[in-house]
């Protein structure tokens, strides 16, 4: 009888071995930017275009000779975050993630923390007086105020026939003053794309 069992259990063992190995999914690494659209919804490539563009337009912008004429330095911006206006799930954190880096490395411009980041600085700043030495322990109500935000939003037109449709998402985004809401800079890019079901 045991036996009978024990041949049972191998056999159903390597059923269950067969079965798992027939429904494994291909993977190909490609490189980063290497643009693949494969639902026609926005995707990676959108959000790098969208970011390269803007951070462009953004840093060529007349405002920045303006400000630094009025003000004597070099602008301070904060980047909110781009609010999703479209009926997909959009990860807008990367697309804010790549603005910071583009205005960073593009050096025209000072970026500030984010709030959700500046609460981890402060944990870490609040633990260094119990803990660190004086001549390294970081002082409270130094941190630099940003002088200008960048607010923005995604929005999206759908337009389908039969086995067709066409994707069109616009992100606008303005640099708005901290100090008197003035808006400093408008700007816009457009992504469209066919989709053939």
């Amino acid at each position: 009888m045991t036996g009978n069992i024990a041949r049972f259990m191998l056999v159903a063992a390597a059923l269950l071995a067969i079965a798992g190995c027939g429904g494994g999914k291909e993977v190909i690494r490609t490189d980063a930017g290497e643009r693949i659209d494969l639902s026609g919804n926005w995707n990676d490539t959108d959000a790098q275009t969208v970011s390269a563009a803007l951070a462009d337009q953004i840093q060529r912008g007349a405002w920045i000779e303006n400000f630094l004429a009025e003000k004597g330095k070099k602008p301070t911006l904060i980047v909110a975050p781009i609010r999703n206006k479209t009926a997909e799930h959009i990860a807008t954190k990367t697309l804010v993630n790549q603005l910071e880096r583009d205005f960073i490395n593009g050096g025209r411009v000072r970026v500030v923390a984010s709030s959700e980041e500046r609460e981890q600085v402060r944990e870490e700043r609040a633990d260094q007086q119990e803990f660190a030495s004086p001549e390294t322990m970081k002082k409270w109500g130094r941190e630099k105020g940003a002088d200008v935000m960048l607010i923005g939003e995604i929005n999206q037109i759908i337009d389908r026939e039969g086995k067709e449709s066409v994707r069109y998402y616009q992100v606008d985004c303005y640099l708005v003053d901290l100090e008197d809401n003035t808006k400093l800079w408008a700007g816009d890019k457009e992504i469209k794309k066919l989709v053939k079901d």
